[in-house]
């Protein structure tokens, strides 16, 4: 079990790289770039993963790993939804709520089918915009899901 401080760093941690990992513009194109870049990170480690992008409502890319399950597509439906809401990454809501000894479910009372505060769901966020989709890893445990992404966008912005 994580200590208080340790959650309280990693809820910093994350914040950061909301602050951090920030697109100057995102396009179609840069949604394919990042989405072949993930299913090729996965496919490096030997991993299955479904990677699902989405500008506002429309999903721009998505790619199910063999291995995947449609339970998979509801993780991403679920921990996206969390994000829309939210506009932080799924793996910070979830934290947050642990830092303060409770759950993201029983906190808000969101109807767990529809909310997952699981990490893999991150927001994409334009420099002076704010949030205009998300990017979702599905398949390893959270903080993996979610170290891709964040490894991933911070390749593709050059960090």
């Amino acid at each position: 079990m994580n200590t208080h401080h340790e959650e309280m760093t990693l809820l910093a941690t994350l914040l950061q790289q909301e602050s951090e990992l920030q697109f100057e513009t995102f396009s179609r194109e840069t949604a394919l770039r990042l989405g072949l870049a993930l299913v090729d990170e996965a496919q490096q480690a030997g991993v299955a993963v479904m990677v699902d992008i989405r500008l506002g409502d429309l999903q721009i890319f998505q790619h199910a790993m063999a291995g995947t399950t449609p339970d998979n597509a509801e993780w991403v439906r679920r921990k996206n939804n969390v994000v829309r809401r939210y506009a932080h990454s799924s793996f910070y809501m979830g934290t947050l709520y642990r830092s303060r000894g409770t759950t993201f479910d029983a906190h808000t009372g969101l109807d767990p089918s529809e909310y997952a505060a699981a990490g893999g769901a991150f927001p994409l966020l334009i420099k002076g915009v704010g949030m205009v989709g998300t990017v979702t890893v599905s398949g390893l445990p959270q903080e993996q899901d979610h170290a891709m992404v964040v490894t991933q966008i911070r390749k593709l912005l050059g960090h």
